[in-house]
């Protein structure tokens, strides 16, 4: 299945086996607890299921002190 995948200034279009966002995370080995996902414009939870077609923007999250 095709998805676009957003992170910052970068958009692709990948091909993926299915799972669901942290499944994709994890392939890509972005830690999870310093990004906030939108699938369709909407912000999920990792567990959110990926579908064919899906816009995934992902967004970092700066943090610190």
């Amino acid at each position: 299945m095709n998805i676009t995948f957003i992170m910052g200034e970068e958009e692709k279009i990948m091909e993926i086996g299915g799972g669901s966002i942290k499944n994709l995370l994890q392939e890509l080995e972005i830690p999870l607890e310093t990004v906030v996902v939108k699938k369709n414009q909407q912000i999920v939870i990792e567990e959110e299921p990926l579908e064919e077609g899906d816009t995934i923007e992902v967004i970092r999250v700066i943090y610190g002190g």
